[in-house]
């Protein structure tokens, strides 16, 4: 039987007799004061996943049927497509 890595979902997950993974058993992660909230900071998502905050346009250019307002709109819930950080700097020749 395999050990799961502590990184993993399965790590706290038992066997069954047979042998087998048994049900999922949830890992709780604690909310945290400093977790990463992006509400109303495309700046701060450009800079976490590109490396620059000058970036903050990409999310309303690659989302235009989702975010009108590139701030405002920017809230939790709302599902946006992210683009990959080497084809979005390949695609603008950074």
């Amino acid at each position: 039987m395999a050990n799961y890595k502590s990184s993993s979902p399965w790590h706290k997950t038992q066997y069954t007799r047979t042998g087998a993974l048994d049900i999922l058993r949830i890992r709780p992660i604690p909310s945290s004061s400093d977790d990463a909230q992006y509400t109303h900071r495309p700046d701060l998502l450009a800079y976490d996943l590109y490396g620059t905050p000058k970036l903050w346009w990409v999310f309303a250019q690659r989302n235009i049927n989702i975010i009108k307002d590139p701030v405002f709109d920017m809230v939790a819930g709302t599902t946006i497509f992210l683009p990959n950080a080497d084809k979005l700097k390949s695609s603008l020749g950074i």
